[in-house]
């Protein structure tokens, strides 16, 4: 088998079992593997401390499959790896209120750069890394069996292919139908899922918990909820008694499929606003127009998918929650939120702040939000955890 030897004192990470192997850790290379070939992980010494996936094109030049040396990576190796995933989701509490599930979370579920999002009888799978890319017919064929879906669609046309040197690819898989309003129920409500063009798998399923607990704060509440995409915050705030509510996005067919959402479900249209434009310019006019609101929803899409681009992601998140604090009216609250990886939870309060400052708002932080329980993260992997918010209420 090939392998990767590493630099001394770089097997620090993989022995507290992080599963990536960074480029700059790599003494040398034995054999000539390809793209997605398990290969082993050796320190120094030449113990083997892992099995990988490799990837020649990206900075991460292994991602780790197994830290058993002796484990085969086999059909049955990915056979019992999304058995163990989807047994987790079957136990969830979140699995009795909703047919939408995510049900692999790439290398929080052990399976690196594979996510998997269930919408009722409708699967949706991204292969984002070379690993899974090269197993991706076998991963394809065992979840057709172990899930019992009607229809398997793939959506790998996520940005991060290009770093892993794959190019995109989309289409189905299994059951060939139209699936671009895939209809689901979260909490009672009902959504059309565009599994086919919509954003990431076509629903943000991570914020599920997040949307239920906003429906708990919402009655006698004027809302704003910008980015509002396909409508989710907005509905759970019509379903949770708010008086009205204006969602704002900058997509057309984001908002047709919001409005058919609004359709879904039993609420007066007349106590939603939608409107089509940049939400930065939107919240501008707002705030000349004297607007007030007594809840704000900020979703923005992701700002700063790496560290690296995390300075100039910070001020759009400092001007974006800057404008929300001036519209929010004393007492009110604002659900603000990044799903930047490239943002920590401590840069985002840092940036909220510096925007409350900007703002001459005061307020304070009264909840914490995360990603919901389907998006796990392994302790060993703090970069799953990708999605933080705050709730904050203005004094």
């Amino acid at each position: 088998m090939s392998a990767l030897v590493l630099k001394k004192g770089r097997e620090k990470s993989l022995r507290r079992h992080h599963p990536w192997v960074f480029s700059g850790a790599i003494e040398k290379t034995v054999g000539e593997p390809g793209p997605g070939d398990t290969v082993e992980i050796r320190d120094a010494a030449g113990k083997v401390l892992a099995q990988a996936a490799y990837s020649p094109k990206s900075q991460i030049r292994a991602r780790v499959w197994s830290f058993n040396p002796s484990e085969s990576i086999s059909v049955e190796f990915f056979r019992a790896r999304i058995e163990r995933a989807l047994a987790l989701r079957e136990a969830l509490p979140d699995r009795r209120h909703t047919n939408a599930l995510r049900l692999v979370h790439g290398e929080s579920d052990g399976l690196p750069g594979l996510i998997v999002d269930r919408y009722a009888d409708v699967l949706v799978a991204q292969f984002l890394a070379a690993g899974v890319e090269r197993w991706r017919e076998p991963i394809l064929d065992l979840l057709a069996e172990l899930t019992a879906c009607a229809a398997i669609f793939e959506r790998s046309d996520a940005e991060v292919r290009t770093l892993e040197g794959l190019p995109p690819r989309t289409g189905f898989f299994r059951g060939n139908r139209n699936a671009s309003r895939c209809p689901i129920v979260e909490y009672g409500l009902h959504f059309r899922v565009d599994v086919e063009q919509g954003q990431k798998t076509g629903f943000f399923l991570d914020q599920r918990e997040n949307r239920q607990r906003v429906r708990s704060l919402a009655a006698g509440r004027e809302v704003l909820d910008g980015f509002c995409y396909t409508g989710g915050f907005s509905i759970a705030a019509l379903a949770g008694g708010a008086t009205r509510v204006t969602a704002i996005e900058s997509s057309a067919p984001a908002l047709e499929v919001a409005r058919e959402n609004l359709a879904a479900n039993p609420f007066d249209a007349a106590r939603v606003e939608f409107i089509q434009g940049d939400v930065f310019s939107q919240l501008r006019t707002l705030r000349d127009r004297g607007a007030s609101f007594r809840m704000v929803i900020l979703d923005p899409p992701k700002f700063a998918p790496t560290a690296a681009q995390a300075r100039n992601a910070a001020r759009a998140y400092k001007d974006i929650n800057l404008l929300a604090l001036k519209l929010l009216a004393p007492g009110g609250l604002l659900a603000t939120f990044s799903c930047s990886g490239g943002v920590s939870p401590e840069l985002f309060q840092s940036i909220v702040a510096g925007a409350a400052l900007d703002a001459g708002a005061q307020a304070k932080i009264i909840e914490r939000f995360g990603a919901a329980a389907d998006h796990p993260v392994a302790l060993e992997f703090p970069e799953g955890e990708y999605l933080k918010g705050l709730l904050l209420v203005k004094t």
